[in-house]
């Protein structure tokens, strides 16, 4: 069947064009802003070594050397993809890159000027350079993402998007981009011939026409980012939409099939013009978690010993506060289906704390009925979260992890694993403390799909940076809740 996409005049295109290139693309803005900042944190740096060397009467690398670093830093930040725009801002990620490149440009411009027989104390001179230069960078490129979330959050620098097929992925892209403003894209609409969801109803973005509609509605909606998920339509269909867009300048995101299984890390081969991706996911069974358990039970030893100032008090005052027990046990499914006790102090009178509100629907289990028979310490432990800190003896004793999926209660195991999708597949590892979906705000009443996607996610993508990174967001979310305690 011939659709607009066909019959597009060679005139339209060719003023649609020249019309998206006569302005700066966002891709493009955000590139020379990053390079901008960086530059010049690189060079306040390059100052600030002369300018605290001359008042210390220390000695700074010559201007030659300093020029090459600079050039050294920007040339690795480009090559590690710091200058890319990306539909999530990964702060953590990039400060490690950043972290990583200026350390090779310093050792570059170490190993340069021994080669050439420097005789000045060459050690010294370029750790401060390079201490100055990741302090710098690092500071500058937290305040240009902290500028930009803010901005997107607000709705400025917002970026309206198409998204191609209005089914349970099309609708889950939206609400992503919905439930994120600080990613910078709103969508706009949604193009399906066949919609299989009432977007409009559900995430108020409407259908607005079928591929043929794609030139009208990307005029009306003035978008600026397509994301094509799954469609009835017929893969040439889709194709063309992608041709079109790439005329038009308008960048182009494509949900892949079976990207349930698609981990971080995939290696990619052609054949002729055949794509091959390998997924790489991390096994739940590889050394790496191996390696991962035996950490935790290390690290567990190590945190009952520097919180013992905390835990110690806190078990007093639970004490004389509320009697025995100190903790209190509940039943939980950890790895491979096994149930164990956690444990957590008490923080309601009587021996029993009562069960859980039921779950509704998508919702999780949360807001414990009862609240009235929690203590004035009960309340302050649950604020801070110090009850959860008598998990580190589950860990100790194997039954849990660090970081990982939340346990579940018994009762309602069995009934998510029939009616949440992959809900099960979230036993595969040990259960945890903290995890990919805790730090993510998916906390007490929440999607329980939502964490069970994020809970894999973490699962096939493990890696110890992103334990350290969820440890360390952690501490964010947990300086942010007591600060809210009065």
């Amino acid at each position: 069947m011939e659709t607009a996409l066909d019959t597009v005049r060679p005139e339209v295109v060719s003023d649609d064009v020249e019309r998206r290139s006569s302005r700066l693309r966002p891709a493009t803005a955000w590139t020379l802003g990053t390079v901008g900042i960086d530059a010049a944190m690189l060079v306040l740096a390059a100052i600030a070594v002369v300018v605290g060397g001359n008042a210390a009467g220390v000695a700074s690398p010559p201007f030659s050397a300093t020029v090459g670093f600079v050039v050294l830093c920007l040339t690795f930040y480009w090559s590690r993809g710091l200058y890319r725009l990306r539909f999530r801002l990964h702060t953590l990620d990039d400060l490690r890159a950043i972290f990583i490149a200026t350390t090779v440009a310093a050792m570059i411009v170490l190993s340069g000027r021994v080669l050439l027989g420097s005789t000045a104390d060459l050690a010294t001179e370029t750790a401060r350079l390079w201490a100055f230069a990741l302090a710098y960078v690092s500071a500058g490129r937290l305040a240009w993402y902290w500028s930009h979330q803010r901005a997107r959050v607000v709705g400025e620098s917002v970026r309206p998007t198409l998204i191609i097929g209005a089914g349970r992925v099309g609708a889950l892209v939206a609400k992503r981009f919905l439930g994120n403003p600080e990613l910078g894209y709103r969508p706009a609409a949604f193009l399906d011939k066949e919609p299989l969801v009432d977007t409009f109803g559900e995430l108020g973005v409407p259908v607005v026409g079928a591929s043929w509609d794609l030139d009208e509605v990307i005029s009306r909606f003035k978008i600026e980012q397509v994301v094509i998920t799954f469609s009835t339509a017929p893969d040439e269909v889709l194709l063309r939409i992608v041709r079109r867009c790439e005329d038009l300048g308008i960048p182009t995101a494509i949900v892949p099939r079976l990207f349930e299984r698609m981990p971080a890390l995939t290696q990619m081969e052609h054949l002729g013009g055949l794509p091959l991706v390998a997924p790489r996911a991390a096994g739940p069974t590889g050394w790496q978690f191996r390696v991962k358990y035996a950490f935790d039970r290390v690290l567990s030893v190590c945190a009952l010993l520097v919180l013992s100032p905390i835990l110690i008090p806190a078990a007093i005052a639970v004490l004389v506060s509320m009697g025995r027990p100190v903790f209190f046990r509940q039943l939980r499914i950890g790895r491979d289906g096994r149930p164990f006790e956690m444990l957590k102090f008490r923080s309601m009178t009587g021996v029993e704390e009562i069960a859980p509100v039921a779950p509704e629907g998508d919702l999780a289990p949360g807001g414990i009925e009862g609240e009235d028979r929690r203590t004035r310490v009960g309340g302050f432990l649950r604020a801070t979260s110090i009850d959860e800190l008598p998990q580190l003896f589950n860990v100790l004793r194997g039954d849990m992890s660090i970081i990982g999926p939340r346990p579940e209660r018994p009762e309602f195991v069995e009934d998510f694993e029939q009616r949440i999708y992959r809900y099960g597949e979230r036993h595969r590892v040990k259960s945890g403390i903290t995890g990919w979906a805790q730090v993510h705000g998916l906390r007490g009443r929440t999607s329980l799909a939502d964490r069970a996607e994020w809970d894999n996610f973490y699962i096939e993508n493990f890696s110890l940076w992103l334990d350290l990174k969820i440890a360390l967001m952690t501490l964010r979310t947990l300086f942010k809740s007591t600060a809210t305690v009065e």
